[in-house]
């Protein structure tokens, strides 16, 4: 496995603003995204997930053979255009360079959001989104090979649609 936060050289990093307050008072106030890489028979498929701590769903993802500033920005437009949330939501991210770099941080400001970021290091500032990596992959992925990253996609719409209508969290009373 390999490192994949890495900010770019004199990159801005957004404050940290969660600070692992992991519990909103409402839906669309704060989101949580982080990248994973998954394993296929044809090579690494990269997925990134956007999910709101409130309810604990995933409200966007994208997957991609890359892991580019195209990856995360793919996932925010669709939880954008699946939410349409209000102006001032923090999107919490780490210091990665797809989550520091200009394109994502260009569409976090059109929508109207503001950008947190976690400490270097710290995966428990975005707890949330590790606890949900930890639960696709011992759940749902360790079980059955992956020869394609087309039946890994699959695996992961299936997953998350699991996810977000049937799977109880106990951070939000078994929603």
């Amino acid at each position: 496995y390999k490192v994949t936060t890495k900010p770019r050289p004199g990159a801005e990093v957004a404050p940290n603003l969660l600070n692992q307050n992991f519990n909103p008072p409402g839906p669309d106030q704060v989101w949580t995204s982080d990248i994973t890489y998954l394993k296929t028979g044809e090579g690494w498929m990269y997925l990134a997930s956007i999910m709101d701590l409130y309810s604990r769903r995933i409200v966007g993802w994208y997957a991609d053979k890359r892991m580019t500033s195209d990856l995360v920005c793919r996932a925010l437009m669709k939880a954008y255009n699946l939410r349409n949330p209000p102006n001032g939501l923090v999107v919490h991210t780490d210091r990665g360079s797809q989550y520091t770099g200009k394109r994502f941080q260009t569409l976090l400001k059109s929508y109207g959001m503001r950008s947190s970021m976690g400490d270097v290091g710290a995966c428990w500032d975005n707890a949330a989104m590790e606890r949900f990596w930890g639960s696709l992959k011992h759940e749902w992925l360790l079980y059955a090979p992956h020869p394609t990253r087309a039946g890994m996609k699959q695996d992961v719409a299936d997953y998350i649609r699991y996810y977000n209508l049937d799977r109880g969290h106990t951070s939000n009373g078994g929603i």
